[in-house]
C-alpha cells in the first residue's frame, strides 16, 4: 500500500456555507448544517451528497458527515471538490487533522480555510481509501442502528406513559383508575371519558393533584472550588453538568465529562443522588432531563428530583418532561432565567395509585434497561473504532489485510 504526503489544498477544496437566517427558513425535509450539526430545515438544497462539513463560526472541529441534499449553513465549511479522494474517507481523515488548533478568532472560535493550505496531509490511493472506510463505516453503521433503536424504544415508552397519564386509557385496576392532567383540556366537573373511566375535577377517580415535594426531595448541586487540584485530580465521583445532559440525546446519561473527588463532594454544597434520580436542568437552559445509571452529583445549574418510592421516577421523568413549558414559564432572573428549588417543590403534578404507577414503571423499566445496553454497546464501538481510526490513517494497520482478517480469511 502506497501512502502520498500531500497539502491540503490538493486534498480537498473547502467552501464557505451559504446564508439562511432562521426567518427565511421554510417548513421543508432538507437539513441546514451549522458548525455542530442540524440547526433547522429548509425546503431548498444548495448541496447535492456526498457532503464532508466542519464548523466555521461558533465551534470548528466537529466533522458532519451526509449522504442526502442539504443546506450548508454559513457557520460552516464544506467540501467543495473531494478531487477523487473518496468522501467517507475524507470524513474520517478529518477526524485526524484536529481543526480546532487553526482557531483564528480573537473572542469567538473561527477556522480560516486559507490557513489549512499548506497543512501536510499523507492520504493511501484509492482502494485503501475505500477499505478503510468501510472498515470505520462499519462501526458507525452498527451505533446508527443502535441509535435508532433506542430512540424508538424511548418513544415506545413515551406512547405508553401518554396512552394511560395523559389519554386516560389505561388498564382498569380493581381500586380506583388512574389517568394524566394538568395540562389537559378541562373536564366536566364529574363526567366518564370514552372508557368509562369516571372523571371529577378534571381528575380521574382516586388521582390527586399535589406539590412534587409531596412524592419526592428536590436536591440541589454545587461545584467545588476549580483552584483546589484535591477537589478534581483523579476523582472517581460522577459530576453532572447541564452540557452533559443537553449534548446527551436521550433520557438515560451513562457518564459525564468531569469528576470530582471525595474531598471536592465533602467541600461543596454538592451532593450524591442514588440511582434513578430524575436529573432537571433549571438554569439558563431550563428544562432538559437526564436520569442516571448511578449514584452522581450535580453542579448548580440542576433541580434533581429523588422520588420517596423509586417506582415513581421513570412515572415523574415523562411527566415532567410533557410538561416543559410550564416549567420554563417559572424561571425569573434577570440575566438568565433559573427555576429556583423552592417554587418548583410547589410544582403540582399528578399523582395515580400507586399500583398503575407501579404496572408503568414495570414496563417502561424493561424500555430503559435495553437502552441502557445499547447504549453501552455504542460506547464501546465508538472506543473501538477511535482506536482503529489514527492506525488506519497513518498505516500502521493494512486495510486490505485487516479487512481479509476481519472476514475469517488467512492470510
Amino acid at each position: 500500500m502506497k501512502w502520498h504526503k500531500l497539502t491540503f489544498k490538493t486534498f480537498i477544496t473547502l467552501q464557505r456555507g451559504f446564508d439562511l437566517p432562521v426567518t427565511e427558513m421554510k417548513d421543508g425535509e432538507v437539513p441546514v448544517l451549522g458548525s455542530t450539526g442540524v440547526i433547522g430545515y429548509h425546503n431548498k438544497a444548495k448541496v447535492n451528497p456526498p457532503g464532508v462539513v466542519t464548523g466555521r463560526s461558533g465551534t470548528i472541529g466537529v466533522i458532519q458527515y451526509t449522504d442526502k441534499p442539504y443546506w450548508p449553513h454559513n457557520t460552516s465549511l464544506w467540501v467543495k471538490d473531494f478531487k477523487l479522494n473518496h468522501p467517507k474517507f475524507v470524513y474520517y481523515k478529518m477526524h485526524t487533522l484536529k481543526l480546532d488548533r487553526f482557531n483564528g478568532g480573537a473572542s469567538v472560535p473561527t477556522l480560516n480555510r486559507n490557513n489549512l493550505d499548506n497543512l501536510k496531509v499523507q492520504i493511501p490511493d484509492t482502494l485503501a481509501q475505500e477499505k478503510i472506510a468501510d472498515i470505520l463505516s462499519a462501526y458507525d453503521d452498527l451505533i446508527d442502528t443502535n441509535r435508532r433503536r433506542i430512540q424508538l424504544l424511548e418513544e415506545s415508552a413515551r406512547l405508553l406513559f401518554r396512552e394511560w397519564f395523559v389519554f386516560f386509557r389505561f388498564p382498569r385496576l380493581r381500586q380506583g383508575f388512574g389517568g394524566q392532567a394538568g395540562h389537559q383540556k378541562a373536564c366536566p366537573v364529574e363526567s366518564r371519558n370514552s372508557t368509562g373511566v369516571k372523571i371529577e375535577d378534571g381528575l380521574p377517580e382516586g388521582w390527586a393533584s399535589q406539590p412534587i415535594a409531596t412524592i419526592s426531595d428536590c436536591v440541589g448541586g454545587g461545584t467545588p472550588s476549580t483552584s483546589m487540584p484535591a477537589y478534581w485530580v483523579d476523582g472517581d465521583i460522577t459530576w453532572v453538568t447541564p452540557t452533559d445532559v443537553t449534548r446527551n440525546k436521550h433520557f438515560i446519561l451513562l457518564d459525564s465529562e468531569k469528576k470530582i473527588t471525595e474531598a471536592g463532594l465533602q467541600n461543596s454544597s454538592a451532593k450524591l443522588v442514588p440511582a434513578h434520580t430524575v436529573l432537571m436542568t433549571s438554569r439558563a437552559s431550563v428544562g432538559f432531563f437526564a436520569i442516571a445509571n448511578r449514584e452522581v452529583c450535580t453542579n448548580q445549574g440542576f433541580i434533581s428530583i429523588v422520588p420517596h418510592d423509586a417506582v415513581f421516577s421513570l412515572f415523574l421523568l415523562f411527566q415532567l418532561s410533557e410538561r416543559v413549558e410550564e416549567i420554563r414559564a417559572m424561571g425569573s432572573g434577570s440575566t438568565y432565567p433559573e427555576v429556583s428549588r423552592g417554587k418548583f417543590r410547589d410544582f403540582k403534578v399528578i399523582i395515580p395509585p400507586k399500583k398503575l404507577v407501579s404496572d408503568f414503571d414495570e414496563q417502561a423499566s424493561f424500555c430503559f434497561k435495553q437502552i441502557s445496553n445499547l447504549k453501552q454497546q455504542n460506547q464501546k464501538l465508538a472506543q473501538a473504532r477511535d482506536l482503529l481510526l489514527p492506525r488506519l490513517m497513518s498505516g500502521a494497520i493494512d486495510p486490505v489485510r485487516y479487512d481479509k482478517l476481519s472476514n475469517g480469511v488467512e492470510v
